[in-house]
C-alpha cells in the first residue's frame, strides 16, 4: 500500500493508512491491490491518501508522484470542472457519485474511466472520499461495435428481422426501419407477431413450404415470393433466413433479410415482354409465335386434332404508309391487331411478323368445317373501313391457309406452307383466302429462282434499253421516244417487261430496275443532245412501287442534273388503273412531277374503266391509248368503235392521244382519220437499239 503520513486529516492525531494498517491479520496494501480497478482515497483538498498498484499503472505516475499531485491534474482542462463538480457533491451533499471521465496516462493520451466515489467520514480524524476506477477502454470498443452495427441495421436498405424461436412461432423480437418502409408496417405492430402475417394467401405455396421446411429443420434459405403490405398492395420478396445459435448451439433466433424486388420483377417482366412481343401492336412476335405454335401442335397431337396456320398480308399498306406517312400506317396495324385479336379465341395466337405480315395460329381445331368459320370471322373482322387521320380507308388482306399435319409436320413447314398459300392469294384478287396445295411449291421454287437470276441479271449487266419512236400524224415528225426494257435470260433468251416486272414489281427489285433505267436514258439523252436532237423527250415507266417511294421524285432530279439535262426531257409513264386507285395520291405525283417539269404520260388508256373526272383535274400531257383497242381495229366494218371513243374522250379532255401498238396500215388510216395525234408501233418503227435509234434519226 502507498501512503503519505504527511497528509493526515486536520485535527488527528494518525493518518487514514494507521488507522487500518491490518485486516484480518492481511497488510492492506496487499488486499488493496487485489482490487480490480484503481482503488484512491482522497482528501477535502484533493490530495491521494491511498491508492493501489493500478492507480500507478493507470497514470504512469510514481509513488513520491502521486503523494504531490492534485487529482484534478490527472484530467484534460475541460474536464476538470465537471471532475470538481463531483468531488464536491460527496463532501458538501454526502451523494455517492459515478462520473465519466478521461485520466491521463503516462504514454501521453488519456484513458477513459468510469469514477465511483463515497464520502468516508472517520470520527475525530476527517472527512475523506473513497473511490475506485474501472478502465472503460473494452467497453468503449465494445460499445462503438454495438453502435456499429446498430446504424447499419438502421441504414440497411434492405429490411432485417430477428424473430425469436419459439415452437411453431417465431415471433419478432427486432426490426430495422427498412422493414417499416417496404412493409407499411410500424414497429409496434410488428413486433411480437410471427412474420407470416404478411403472407399474401393463395400465393407461392411451394416457395413458402420451402421456407418453412428450412426453419423447421434449422437450416437457412433462400425463397422468392409475394407479401402483401399494409395497404394490400402485392410486393415481391427476395428473402434469406438464417439461423442464430447460442454458445451450446442451440437455436434461439433467426435472422432474415428482405429484399423488395418489386421494381426488378417488373423490368424483367417487361424485358421477357419486349423480347417476345411486336413493340408497336403488343402482339407475339416471331419467337413467341414459333413457341405458341410448337405447342399448339403438341397438344393437337394428343388429343388428335388439327392447327391451323393464316399467313394474312395487308392490302395497299405500303401505299397508306408512303402517301399518308408511317404515323397513319402505324395507327392502321394497331387496328388490324385489335380485330384479329376480337376475331379469335383466347387459345389463338396472334402475331406480328414484320410490316403488314399478320400470323394467327388457330390451336385446336376439330374439323376444315370449323376452320373455315374461324377464317369467315377473321374476314368479316377485317371487312369494316377503318378511320385514320379523319379518312376512312378499306384496308383487306389476303390469306394463305396451312393446316397441321396435312400441309407440314414442323413450324418451319407449317409457315412456309402459308407463307406459299398467301402469295398465291395475292395474285387471286383482293381479300382472296388460298389454302395451301402441293402443287403451289413448285410455284414457290420457280417465283425464287426468278428473283436470284433477276439479281443476277443486274449484277451482270444482262438488262437492256431498246427504244420505240412515236410520230406525229399530221408531219410525220418526231415526237418522242419510249424507252423499253428487256431481258438477255441465258436461258430463256430475250424476255419482255410482262415476263418479269410483275415478280420484279411483288419483290422489291422494281426499286432497283427503275434507278438502272433511268442511269441508262440519261446516258442516252445525253448522248441525244450532242448529236443535235436536246428537245427530244424519252419517256420510262414507273411502277405503284417506285413512285410510292418518298425519294422518287427527288431522287429522279438529282441524278438529271448530275447529268446535265432538263427535266422537260423525260416523260414519265404511269398506268390508268394506277392513277385510278389513288385519286389523291395521283393528284400529288402529277403535281410534283408538274413542279419538276417532267411530262406525265398515261399508259393503257382504255384497258379499264375510265375516271374522267380525275383525268380532267391531272396535268397529264398525253394519254397513250392500249394496244388492246388498237388491236381490234382490222379494217371490217364496225371495227375500231372503242377506239374511236377514246378518242373522242381525249378531245373532250383536250389530252394529245397516241395510238400504240399499231402495226398495220388498216389500223393507221383509222386512227389518223379519227384525229389521233401520234402513232407508235411496229408500223412506224421496230424497237431499236441506241446505236439503231441514232441511225433511224439521221434518216428521218
Amino acid at each position: 500500500m502507498r501512503e503519505s503520513g504527511q497528509n493526515a486529516a486536520p485535527g488527528s492525531g494518525r493518518t487514514v493508512a494507521e488507522a487500518v494498517d491490518m485486516v484480518g491479520g492481511v497488510p492492506l496494501r496487499e488486499m488493496l491491490n487485489l482490487v480490480a480497478g484503481a482503488f484512491y482515497v482522497l482528501d477535502e483538498a484533493g490530495y491521494f491518501l491511498l491508492w493501489n498498484r493500478q492507480v500507478e499503472q493507470a497514470t504512469g505516475l510514481s509513488a513520491e508522484r502521486l503523494r504531490s499531485i492534485h487529482m484534478l491534474e490527472l484530467f484534460e482542462p475541460a474536464e476538470r470542472p465537471h471532475i470538481a463538480q463531483a468531488f464536491c457533491n460527496v463532501f458538501q451533499q454526502d451523494e455517492r457519485v459515478q462520473i465519466e471521465g478521461r485520466l491521463r496516462n503516462g504514454a501521453g493520451g488519456t484513458t477513459p474511466y468510469v469514477f465511483c466515489g463515497s464520502r468516508l467520514e472517520i470520527p475525530g480524524d476527517g472527512r475523506y472520499l473513497c473511490g475506485l476506477g474501472m478502465d472503460l477502454t473494452e467497453h468503449y470498443r465494445q460499445r462503438d461495435k454495438l453502435e456499429l452495427f446498430e446504424r447499419a441495421l438502421m441504414a440497411a436498405s434492405n429490411g432485417i428481422v430477428i424473430a425469436r424461436h419459439d415452437g411453431r412461432e417465431n415471433p419478432i423480437a427486432y426490426l430495422n426501419p427498412a422493414f417499416e418502409y417496404i412493409s407499411g408496417y410500424s414497429a409496434a405492430e410488428s413486433l411480437g407477431r410471427d412474420a407470416r402475417f404478411m403472407a399474401a394467401p393463395g400465393m407461392d405455396d411451394d416457395q413458402r413450404a420451402q421456407l418453412a421446411s428450412a426453419i423447421a429443420s434449422h437450416r437457412p434459405a433462400t425463397v422468392v415470393f409475394r407479401n402483401q403490405r399494409k395497404n394490400g398492395e402485392l410486393f415481391w420478396n427476395h428473402v434469406t433466413v438464417t439461423p442464430v445459435r447460442d454458445h451450446a448451439q442451440r437455436v434461439t433466433h433467426f435472422i432474415g433479410i428482405i429484399e423488395d424486388i418489386t421494381a426488378m420483377k417488373q423490368r424483367t417482366t417487361q424485358l421477357e415482354h419486349l423480347v417476345t412481343h411486336d413493340p408497336l401492336t403488343g402482339l407475339a412476335n416471331r419467337l413467341l409465335l414459333r413457341d405458341r405454335l410448337e405447342h399448339a401442335i403438341g397438344a393437337a397431337q394428343r388429343a388428335s386434332e388439327m392447327v391451323g396456320v393464316v399467313l394474312l398480308d395487308l392490302n395497299k399498306f405500303k401505299e397508306i404508309n408512303d402517301t399518308m406517312g408511317h404515323a397513319a400506317g402505324d395507327q392502321v396495324l394497331k387496328q388490324v391487331a385489335q380485330r384479329l385479336q376480337s376475331a379469335l379465341r383466347e387459345t389463338d395466337t396472334v402475331a406480328r411478323l414484320g410490316g403488314d405480315e399478320f400470323v394467327l395460329v388457330l390451336a385446336g381445331q376439330p374439323s376444315l368445317r370449323f376452320t373455315l368459320k374461324m377464317i369467315d370471322r377473321i374476314r368479316r373482322a377485317m371487312a369494316s373501313e377503318m378511320e385514320i387521320d379523319g379518312r376512312l380507308l378499306s384496308v383487306g388482306a389476303s390469306m394463305g391457309v396451312a393446316v397441321w399435319p396435312s400441309d407440314g409436320r414442323s413450324v418451319g413447314e407449317l409457315l412456309q406452307a402459308a407463307d406459299t398459300a398467301m402469295y398465291q392469294g395475292k395474285h387471286g384478287g383482293p381479300d382472296a383466302v388460298h389454302f395451301y396445295s402441293p402443287g403451289m411449291a413448285a410455284n414457290t421454287a420457280a417465283r425464287q429462282r426468278m428473283e436470284q437470276s433477276l439479281r443476277d441479271a443486274l449484277e451482270r449487266d444482262d438488262l437492256y434499253l431498246l427504244f420505240q419512236p412515236h410520230v406525229s400524224v399530221e408531219t410525220g415528225k418526231i415526237l418522242g421516244v419510249e424507252a423499253l426494257l428487256r431481258w438477255r435470260h441465258p436461258e430463256r433468251g430475250e424476255l419482255l417487261p410482262a415476263d418479269f416486272l410483275p415478280e420484279a414489281e411483288e419483290n422489291g427489285l422494281i426499286v432497283q430496275l427503275g434507278r438502272r433505267v433511268l442511269e441508262d436514258v440519261c446516258g442516252t439523252l445525253r448522248r441525244l443532245a450532242e448529236l443535235g436532237f436536246p428537245d427530244l423527250p424519252i419517256s420510262i415507266n414507273a411502277s405503284s412501287r417506285e413512285f410510292s417511294q418518298r425519294d422518287y421524285l427527288p431522287y429522279i432530279a438529282r441524278r438529271m442534273a448530275h447529268h446535265g439535262l432538263r427535266t422537260a426531257s423525260l416523260t414519265l409513264e404511269l398506268r390508268e388503273e394506277q392513277l385510278m386507285m389513288d385519286p389523291e395520291g395521283a393528284q400529288r405525283l402529277a403535281n410534283g412531277l408538274q413542279e419538276l417539269g417532267i411530262r406525265l404520260s398515261v399508259d393503257e388508256f382504255g384497258a379499264g374503266a375510265n375516271n374522267l373526272t380525275c383525268l380532267r383535274h391531272l396535268p397529264v400531257s398525253q394519254l397513250k391509248m392500249t394496244r388492246q383497242r388498237v388491236q381490234e381495229i382490222d379494217g371490217v366494218p364496225g371495227s375500231g368503235i372503242l377506239a374511236k371513243t377514246m378518242l373522242d374522250i381525249g378531245h373532250n379532255l383536250n389530252i394529245r392521244v397516241v395510238g400504240t401498238g399499231v402495226e398495220t396500215r388498216d389500223q393507221h388510216d383509222f386512227l389518223a382519220a379519227h384525229g389521233c395525234n401520234s402513232l407508235q408501233g411496229n408500223y412506224i418503227s421496230q424497237p431499236l437499239t441506241a446505236p439503231a435509234l441514232e441511225q433511224w434519226l439521221a434518216v428521218h
